[in-house]
């Protein structure tokens, strides 16, 4: 099944017209490349951390952007290490060049990033304006009901 069929959720959702974008860009992306590997933790309510493993990379190697709702963590090619003499049998740490983009979700902000033991981390944090939280509406009365509502109360003490 690759197609999938988002009308039910248009039928009852407003605004969530780029959502089969999303879903087909994640698809994509699944079958991208997988260096270097990545974990996505929730640390909080509304907080995650990013952990890559960047073994052999270190903090001016490595750059980190958000642009529109993106995050992106590129790293630059090693320089070519001078010839060890032989003394290198095998090189399995990966030292090649890389760029992983990731899609944020709205009022998703990093917070900073740390590297540690070949271990990028990158701390995000939702932040959702006061202007964008839900509140509590006040229903109003008709006018002509308020005023029978300011009478009753004297109309008892009488």
């Amino acid at each position: 099944m690759n197609a999938l069929d988002f009308s039910p959720l248009f039928r009852s959702a407003i605004g969530f017209d780029r959502m089969a974008r999303l879903v087909e860009n994640a698809r994509a992306a699944a079958d991208g490349p997988s260096y270097p590997p990545y974990n996505i933790e929730k640390t909080g309510e509304d907080s995650y951390v990013l952990t890559m493993a960047v073994a052999g990379f270190g903090p001016d190697d490595i750059e980190v952007t958000a642009h529109d709702n993106t995050l992106t963590v590129a790293g630059k090619a090693a320089p070519a290490a001078p010839q060890d003499n032989g003394r290198v049998l095998y090189r399995g740490i990966a030292g090649r060049a890389f760029e992983r983009r990731f899609v944020l979700a709205d009022h998703i902000v990093i917070e900073g990033a740390q590297l540690e033991h070949g271990l990028l981390h990158v701390a995000l944090k939702r932040q959702v304006p006061e202007a964008l939280k839900p509140r509590r509406i006040e229903i109003q009365a008709p006018k002509s009901q308020r005023v029978l509502e300011s009478e009753a109360p004297q109309a008892q003490a009488a």
